[in-house]
C-alpha cells in the first residue's frame, strides 16, 4: 500500500513539475504571476543584504518542513553550479544552521531534481531525517564546502551522521526522506 502511494506521490509530482523552461524574470514583474514564480516573488521582498532567506512551507501536507532559499535568482537548470563556491557554501552553512536548530542532530536536507521541483526559484527542504532512509550509498564529506553539485539536473539529499555528512546524490525526488 505504501508503495502504491509513493508511486502516485511520484506521478502526481512529475505531471506539475519540470522547470527546466521556467519563464520567471525578476526584470518582469508579470512573469512572477505564475505559481512556479511564487518563491521568485518571496525573494525580491527580501533585503538585498540577506543571502540566503527561510520560509516556512506553505503546503498543508508537510506541516513540519521549511524551506531555504538563496535571495539571488540563478538559472532554472543547476543553480547550484551556478553559484560561486562560496555562495554554495554560505547557502549550505545557513541551511544546516537552520536545520540544527529545529532538528538538532536528527535532520535532513533535500533538493529535487530539475524535472521534480515545481519551483523555479532554487530551495532545498529541511525537515528531519525519516528512519529507514539511511543507506550505504552516497559520500561523505568533512564540510558543506564539499558537498558536490549534482550532474545534469539531478536533486540530493543530505544529513549528519557523526561528524561528517552523508551526501546521496543522482535522484530527482529527494524530499521523500523528510518528515512531512
Amino acid at each position: 500500500m505504501r508503495f502504491r502511494i509513493l508511486l502516485l506521490v511520484i506521478a502526481a509530482l512529475s505531471v506539475r513539475a519540470d522547470i527546466r523552461d521556467c519563464g520567471c524574470d525578476a526584470s518582469k514583474p508579470e512573469t512572477l504571476d505564475a505559481r512556479n514564480c511564487s518563491l521568485c516573488r518571496e525573494a525580491l521582498k527580501q533585503p538585498a543584504d540577506k543571502d540566503v532567506f527561510f520560509l516556512k512551507d506553505n503546503n498543508p501536507t508537510k506541516p513540519d518542513r521549511w524551506l531555504a532559499l538563496p535571495r539571488e535568482h540563478y538559472s532554472s537548470t543547476s543553480p547550484l553550479a551556478a553559484m560561486t563556491p562560496a555562495e554554495r557554501a554560505g547557502f549550505w552553512d545557513a541551511a544546516i544552521a537552520k536545520a540544527r536548530d529545529l532538528w538538532g542532530d536528527e535532520w535532513a536536507i533535500a533538493m529535487n531534481g530539475d524535472l521534480s521541483r515545481t519551483q523555479c526559484h532554487p530551495h532545498v527542504h529541511i525537515g528531519k531525517l525519516l528512519p529507514g532512509n539511511e543507506s550505504d550509498s552516497g559520500i561523505f564529506v568533512a564540510s558543506p564546502e564539499q558537498i558536490p553539485v549534482p550532474p545534469d539536473g539531478a536533486g540530493l539529499w543530505f544529513h549528519p551522521q557523526g561528524s561528517r555528512l552523508h551526501v546521496h546524490e543522482g535522484a530527482q525526488i529527494n524530499e521523500t526522506v523528510l518528515m512531512r
